[in-house]
């Protein structure tokens, strides 16, 4: 009894953990039904790998408003920087504080080049890591038109078709730091060379690498399945992971790829491509080991019917809008490229409680890392987006 309630004690006094008793293992024992609880601990050391296009500016979005949620410390880019370092390869003092802070940070999810060790030098033993991946035909495209402006290997083609009809043509690897969006980027943002050889044996290990340095790997074209998979592993709860679409771009901007380019993607980024076949794998196996397609669907249809009634609730278009018919500029999110990448605009007449709720369901990226810097470093200077700021006084 002493030892149970010494392991009791340690426990609840462990900080990382909310436990929720919700799931329960039914054994039977001769005549008798046993039902004993296994409780299941809300994770809150993570680190999330943010690659490019694939949908994460909506999962950090998930990650910072759980930070706020438990008061948990997020390990965010020093000074003025708005990703850890990237693209340069990750080291522990591209984050803030960490000289003071140490191991003692909660999560992780900026933009950063992985770097296994000196991610570890930031977060505690027991962080869960997880990524995303997409499907690289669509990928491609969204980075063409959002690079547009700032790969030399885009800039110099017409359109995306031409750019793949030809990409030796406008890639040339002695641009490769300004180039990396053009080939194998999440390759890249996993840590390895994007312009490597694609041998079966280099190819293998570097998929049962990245297997063991992540418990988790996502897939964006299944969002929501993501988002069921995420809080059964993290076990978080539903409103967890509510979303609102971020940093998504208006269809007219969208180009349409001739058979021949959804190719020729496969064979230009043969590495991502097999990143994704590989985990998109991995994903469908382990729901089918752990939640099972009838609970999965279930859970779908409730994480979207809570969504729209989020959206009922906050907005007053009951979708994305572009970027010049966003009232208030300080929910404007970053504009890049050609690409015209829609906001949101909110109810007038919230009460401050769902006003606030709502703010941080649609608040760009740069702004809400900007706020967070703030709140945990008071002391500092404030990062600068540039733009009208939502919250003037942090305690609104």
């Amino acid at each position: 009894l002493i030892i149970f309630s010494l392991c009791l004690g340690l426990t609840c006094l462990s900080g990382y953990f909310h436990v929720k008793n919700k799931n329960y293992r039914i054994s039977k024992s001769h005549e008798e039904l046993l039902i004993l609880p296994t409780p299941c601990h809300a994770k809150t050391n993570v680190m999330f790998l943010k690659t490019h296009k694939t949908a994460s500016s909506t999962v950090l979005n998930i990650m910072f408003r759980f930070a706020e949620r438990y008061n948990l410390t997020v390990a965010l880019p020093a000074a003025q920087l708005f990703h850890l370092g990237y693209p340069k390869t990750f080291v522990a003092h591209f984050v803030e504080g960490f000289e003071t802070i140490g191991q003692n940070y909660n999560i992780m999810c900026n933009h950063l080049r992985f770097n296994p060790l000196e991610v570890k030098r930031v977060m505690a033993a027991n962080t869960f890591y997880f990524s995303i991946l997409r499907n690289p035909i669509p990928l491609l495209e969204s980075s063409y038109i959002y690079y547009k402006n700032n790969v030399p290997a885009f800039r110099s083609s017409k359109n995306v078709n031409e750019f793949l009809a030809s990409p030796t043509k406008y890639y040339h690897p002695a641009d490769y730091r300004e180039n990396i969006y053009a080939r194998n980027i999440m390759w890249f943002d996993f840590g390895y060379d994007n312009n490597a050889e694609d041998d079966k044996n280099y190819t293998q290990a570097v998929l049962e690498e990245i297997e063991q340095n992540f418990h988790l790997v996502l897939i964006a074209d299944y969002f929501d399945e993501s988002m069921i998979l995420l809080k059964h592993a993290l076990c978080w709860d539903l409103d967890d992971v509510i979303y609102f679409k971020l940093n998504s771009r208006s269809q007219d901007t969208v180009q349409t790829l001739t058979p021949e380019s959804e190719e020729q993607i496969k064979a230009w980024c043969s590495l991502d491509w097999k990143l994704y076949l590989h985990f998109n794998q991995s994903f469908w196996r382990r729901i089918e080991e752990t939640i099972g397609l009838e609970v999965l669907e279930k859970e779908v249809d409730h994480l979207r019917s809570r969504q729209k009634e989020l959206m009922e609730t906050c907005l007053s278009e009951q979708e994305a809008v572009r970027k010049d018919d966003i009232r208030n500029k300080a929910l404007l999110p970053f504009q890049s490229g050609a690409a015209n990448i829609l906001g949101y605009n909110l109810k007038q007449d919230l009460d401050n409680r769902t006003l606030r709720t709502c703010q941080k369901m649609v608040i760009p990226e740069l702004q809400y890392t900007s706020y967070l810097y703030a709140v945990q470093h008071p002391h500092k200077k404030r990062k600068d987006v540039g733009l009208p700021l939502l919250w003037t006084n942090l305690q609104e």
